[in-house]
Order: C-alpha cells, then structure tokens, then sequence
C-alpha cells in the first residue's frame, strides 16, 4: 500500500513538472512575438562578418546580406541606414537625401539572400572612434527589422612643425610667393594630410587613389630635393560626361624650403577603343597641346595649372587615370623630375526606349482589369537599377511593376493589369512613370501616356445579351415563327384526324361487306 502511494505521489510530481514546463513556454510565445517572427522574417548581417576600418576622405564599398527565413517569397526589400539627426551619430558624408535601397524580391528555398552594398565616405573632421551604426529591413508583409553594426573611423593626421619649418616661416614670409597661373604665397607650415589615397608627409602626390610622385637628379646644395606635389584637382563641370569638353585645374604645392623654377608638365591620358580605327586617348587637348609651363613656385607656396580636354564618347562609366610628368629646376639650376597621377570619373547618360503599349481590352468597365505591355530597351552604355514602372490615371486604380536591373544592351519587360475605378468619358489618358537608378543611387524618371475607357458595370444577364450577335436580337421574327409552329401543328392534327376517320369507315365497310358475304353463304347452305 505504501509503495503505491509513492508511486502516485511520484506520478503526480512528474505531472507538475509537465504542466509548469508548458506553461513557462506558453508565457515566453505571448510575452516575446517578436522574437519568434524574427526567426521567420528577413535579417541582414555585414558580409563576412567584418568590421570595416575607414579613413578621412576614404570612399569604401560596405555590402550586407539580407536573408529571407519565412519560407515563402518576399516582395518589395528595402535597406535603409539610419542617418540620424546630427554629426555624432554618422561619420560619413551625407551626400544625397536617402541611401534606402530596393533589392526586389527575396524568394525562399536557395536563393533566399541577396547583397545590397552602400558607398560611404569618411568626414574629414571625424576622430579615430568606433560607432554603432543602424540599418532597417523592411518588406511587404513583414515587420521592420533593424539592426545595429560596428564600424570604425581613423582621425586625420596632422604633421607638427618642426624648428626648421618654424625659422623657414620665419625668414620666407616676406619673400616672393611665386608667379604665374594662379601661383599663391606661402602656407602655414602645420597642415593635415591624409595617410592613404592621398599624399602624406608632404611628399607623395595625389592620385585619386593611389600614386607617388617620383624625383630625380642631384639633390640642391644643402642636400635635399625640392618636392612638387599634386594636393588635388576639379573639373569644370563637375560631373565629366563623355563626349563632352571640361577644364581640367590641377592644385600644386612646393613643399620644400626652395624656390622652384622652369616648371614644364606634361598629360597623357589612357588609350581607349577595341580597334586601331577607333583606338585613341580617352582625353584629349581641345587646343591640341597637352603640355603646360609654369615660371615658378615659391618655398611652401601653391599654385594652379589648367587644360582644356575633351572626352571620348565611347567611354564606359568609370575613372580614368590620367598621369602627369614634372620637371623643373631647383635655385642651383639643377633638374628635378617628378610624376603623379589623378582618376577622372566619366559619367554616361541613359539611353533606352519604350516600346509601343499592347492594351487589351480597349475599354474595361468599373471593377474589371485591362492588361497592358510594353518593353523597355537599355540602348546606353550604363546599367539601369531598380527600375520600376508606376501608371496612374483619373479613372484607374494606381498600379505598381518592380522590373529590377537592366543591364546595358537588354530588354525589360513591363506587364501590368489597370483596374477601372471611375467611368470615364471616353478614352482616358492613364500615365505610365518610369523610374531608375544610377549608381550613385541617384533617382530619375520619365513618362508615357496611354489611353484606356472605363465603362459603367453591367448585370450578367444583360451582358449575356449584349454578347448575342446584333443581327439575331434585332431581326430574328419571334412572333411570326410561334404563329407558322402553331397553324402547323393545327393543319397536322386536322390530316391525322381526317386519316383516323377515314381509316375507320374503310374498316366499318369491310366488316359489312363480310357480314354480307356470310348472310349469302347461309342462305345458299339452306
């Protein structure tokens, strides 16, 4: 008796243990929805799970990959990083109004994840720090998703000034500051310059990039080699479009304690073209000479040289390095050379067309949809991102179709079904925009108007009947047919009656007749 009252004592302890376990699971599920549908929902993580390092002036490429959990297709992705209100909480350049990206449609199964990649650039005035930067999903049918990402910053360094730089301030500042296209004067001799992609310690020049500047020939008297830097340069217009003319201004700073002389420099751009018909420098001279003289620079001073060029109009969308040779003479008439090189970046207009609209039906009554084709053709040399195509209209409910990336020589097709909304007095102008991207993000747009009808809604029955041929509802003689049925089927019935009569009188005459034959026979017998 004992041991079975154990047994149920044990028995009702496991149930216990049961129930409170379901029960604490039960109250995780409605306390923390979220959690459980952000394991089915979209995430996005920084590839390979790196941490970039950036630096002053640094344009790098961050990529993300977004991921679809739900098991079933995602539709309209965005990806937006939180800019935030103020310059503490993003360490970039804010260069355009939104970084939101659309990536489409994310389908479930294998291909569940895409990439999505952000330009970002460095501020100058941003110290070396580490922020915590923050990112948004969202999608048609999900929750906004956000999460926060490391990155780190690199603070622009400074040169100090060293005693020589303080007495050559000194005893210069009263000197010459140079002559000649846009020479300056002198300089304060603690400036900043960038570690990377630039020029660093006074000596190695611009390049956009990358790059040096190389001297050669005897070093001056005291020992050392003047250094002629390039610090930058602009463009005028400031996006170099191809097969357009800009000028070209290149910024030069003698970084030495000397005064340099007899400045020639020299520009030679890279050879474009896929055939020696068409091979030629992707810039040339508008004036024909790529050749520029300066007279001088002063110790610490800066001066400007520009060129007038020209850019083929066959150039892909990318930079272009162009090199620029230097020579010039040190105080003792010594020759020094120099070279460095800066990246130009060609921008190519979009080129496409739009094909002519398929629209069927014509004309579509209140609540019913009408399909409408056309294809978009990409006749430039760039791709088109993003592209979408949105057709409004008075009487027309709005419509949305997300075609994607168009690559250069393709062809998009555009398909969408318009829903009538509103009768409309007869064919109605319905607006189709058409959206994409660069790659800078930058939006643009055409349109294209259509037309389209909306008629007034009609019952079945009546449209049943208005689908009848016109010649049957208007001219078929009901009335008379039913009147010809029925003297037909009257005549008929009156010649099968008169048969019927007169089938029984020939039947009634031969039953005579036989009755009279017998009578006859009769008699004869007696």
């Amino acid at each position: 008796m004992q041991k079975r009252i154990q047994k149920e004592t044990g028995n009702n302890c496991l149930k216990r243990i049961i129930v409170a376990f379901l029960a604490v699971i039960m109250m995780t599920t409605m306390l923390h929805p979220q959690m459980v549908q952000a394991a089915t929902g979209i995430t996005i993580e920084s590839k390979d799970n790196k941490v970039l390092t950036y630096k002053a002036g640094e344009k790098k490429t961050w990529t993300f990959t977004v991921t679809n959990h739900s098991g079933k297709s995602i539709n309209n992705v965005t990806v937006t990083p939180d800019l935030g209100d103020d310059n503490d909480v993003w360490p970039f350049k804010t260069e355009m109004q939104s970084y939101q990206q659309n990536i489409g449609t994310l389908e479930s199964g294998e291909l569940k994840s895409k990439e999505v990649k952000f330009d970002f650039t460095q501020r100058e005035d941003v110290q070396t720090s580490r922020y915590t930067l923050k990112f948004k999903v969202t999608a048609d049918g999900q929750e906004e998703a956000e999460k926060q990402f490391y990155v780190n910053t690199t603070a622009k360094p400074v040169q100090k000034d060293t005693q020589d730089n303080k007495d050559n301030k000194d005893t210069d500042d009263d000197k010459d500051t140079g002559k000649g296209n846009g020479a300056g004067g002198g300089s304060d001799t603690s400036y900043q310059t960038p570690d990377a992609g630039g020029y660093s310690n006074g000596e190695a020049a611009y390049s956009g990039g990358s790059g040096g500047s190389t001297d050669g020939g005897e070093a001056s008297g005291n020992g050392s080699v003047p250094r002629v830097i390039v610090t930058g340069f602009t463009t005028d217009p400031a996006e170099v479009r191809a097969g357009s003319n800009f000028k070209l201004t290149i910024h030069l700073k003698n970084t030495s304690k000397m005064k340099v002389s007899n400045m020639l420099f020299d520009l030679s751009a890279p050879t474009e073209g896929s055939d020696e018909q068409t091979t030629s420098p992707a810039f040339l001279p508008s004036s024909g000479a790529s050749s520029i003289y300066l007279d001088s620079i002063a110790p610490n001073g800066t001066a400007d040289i520009s060129i007038e060029l020209n850019a083929k109009s066959d150039l892909l969308q990318k930079p272009y390095n162009m090199e620029l040779s230097m020579k010039y003479e040190d105080p003792n008439a010594t020759q020094v050379e120099g070279s460095s090189s800066i990246a130009i970046p060609v921008k190519q207009d979009a080129r496409f067309e739009i094909s002519d609209f398929e629209i069927s039906p014509q004309s579509v009554a209140v609540g019913e949809e009408a399909n409408v084709m056309c294809s978009l053709y990409n006749l430039g040399r760039i791709k088109l991102y993003n592209v979408k195509a949105t057709f409004e209209g008075k009487n027309i409910k709005k419509s949305e179709v997300f075609i994607g990336n168009i690559e250069s020589g393709a062809t998009g097709s555009i398909d969408a079904m318009l829903e009538g909304k509103k009768i409309s007095d007869g064919p109605a102008k319905v607006t189709m925009t058409l959206s994409y991207e660069d790659e800078s993000g930058n939006i643009s747009t055409t349109t294209k108007d259509l037309n389209l009808e909306v008629t007034e809604k009609v019952d079945d029955d009546e449209a049943a009947a208005s689908d009848m041929p016109e010649e049957t509802q208007k001219s078929f003689p009901v009335i008379p047919v039913v009147i010809a049925a029925v003297v037909i089927a009257v005549v008929a019935a009156v010649v099968i009656l008169k048969k019927r009569k007169k089938k029984q009188l020939a039947e009634i005459e031969e039953e005579e007749l036989l009755d009279e034959l017998e009578r006859s026979s009769e008699d004869e017998h007696q």
